[in-house]
């Protein structure tokens, strides 16, 4: 079975005082299906970039990538969106839900951008929540909601795509201890249901709830952890 996600030689840079920094240097990664791995570093390491680049996000200057055996190389921005939109679900520690809609229309928007409409849309939904315990809230919007809440339903509109991969940037950032506790177990949920879940975190609690860790230090990769 081919691998979730391959990166090898990766490098990228950006501009800075009209010279370019090298952020990532020659970074060779496998996340296999079915993993959950946590990417860690200090701020300015480069996790973030890798993250972004291994969402599709962002293409890299040298090296090549392949998302479930897919190499991509060569895709214009159209191929990438599609990439992203039928296999990689992403949860960022800023919610990111609109202030006047119901969670579950916060929930459904993903699928407006579906290439034909889907008749069960609602009751994806619906699901979607109810996995990740707010089947009673589905009308509430994100003022009445706590801050795990929002979270709850960020993953949950990040699952409505039913992605292969979960990435997950930075998302117990914003939450109380408790409440990451919350959502970690959360993510190991997900994951023994069969998403690969990547999660960029500072927080060795939260890194060392994954299968493994990765290191980012000044551009490259240390030698990973198990957890």
């Amino acid at each position: 079975m081919t691998a979730a996600i391959e990166c090898r030689a990766i490098s990228h840079s950006f501009p800075m005082a009209g010279e370019r920094f090298q952020v990532l240097n020659d970074i060779n990664l496998t996340i296999e299906r079915g993993e959950m791995v946590a990417i860690i570093g200090p701020s300015g390491s480069g996790k973030s970039t890798l993250m972004n680049l291994i969402g599709c996000l962002m293409t890299a200057e040298a090296g090549e990538l392949s998302i479930l055996g897919t190499a991509t190389s060569g895709m214009d921005r159209n191929q990438l969106a599609t990439l992203r939109r039928d296999h990689i679900g992403f949860v960022f520690q800023q919610f990111h839900l609109l202030p006047r809609t119901s969670a579950l229309d916060n929930v459904k928007m993903p699928l407006m951008y579906a290439e034909q409409r889907l008749n069960d849309a609602e009751q994806r939904a619906r699901e979607c929540l109810e996995l990740v315990g707010l089947a009673d809230k589905l009308q509430n919007h994100p003022s009445q909601l706590s801050g795990g809440q929002q979270q709850r339903v960020a993953i949950a509109r990040a699952l409505i795509n039913r992605p292969d991969i979960l990435l997950a940037d930075e998302p117990t950032g914003a939450l109380d201890s408790k409440t990451s506790a919350e959502i970690m177990a959360l993510f190991r949920q997900l994951n023994q249901r069969g998403h690969t879940v990547v999660l960029v975190t500072h927080e060795a609690e939260v890194a060392a709830q994954a299968d493994r860790i990765i290191t980012v230090r000044d551009g490259q990769l240390q030698l990973p952890e198990a957890s």
